[in-house]
């Protein structure tokens, strides 16, 4: 008998080999791309007046972020940067959702993109000085 798993299931199974698979910079991409989501969400449920979804959102990015801010090499100097850039947007995301202020949603989000956009192309540049190809993320 044959079994067919579900396309619900072969998603799955590729985003887990996709995981199993990616270089520690695609990983910190996957953070950027999920934390991204997350602040969208959020800002989509304040706008609602879905409070306790807004919460649940704003602390799934949070949680996203201290792992970005626990997986940093604090050994290399811009790490600091980094870590301080991280901590400033949990404390904005906090505050915009205990103050339901969608402006400074807005700015977290705008800040989380041009980080994840230079650092796709940090990812892109090191694939192909080693690979000698670019790929797609």
């Amino acid at each position: 008998m044959t079994s067919f798993a579900s396309p619900q299931a072969k998603a799955d199974a590729y985003k887990q080999q996709y995981v199993m698979t990616a270089s520690p910079g695609e990983l910190t991409l996957m953070l950027y791309d999920g934390c991204i989501k997350e602040i969208k969400l959020m800002r989509m449920y304040i706008g609602e007046g879905s409070i306790e979804k807004a919460s649940n959102a704003a602390l799934q990015a949070q949680a996203i972020f201290s792992e970005l801010m626990r997986t940093l090499d604090m050994s290399i100097e811009m790490s600091t940067g980094l870590y301080n850039l991280y901590d400033f947007m949990i404390r904005e995301l906090t505050s915009a959702n205990v103050q339901k202020q969608v402006q400074k949603i807005e700015y977290v989000l705008q800040l989380l993109e041009d980080l994840r956009d230079t650092w796709q192309q940090a990812v892109r540049a090191n694939r192909l000085q080693e690979t000698g190809t670019g790929g797609l993320i």
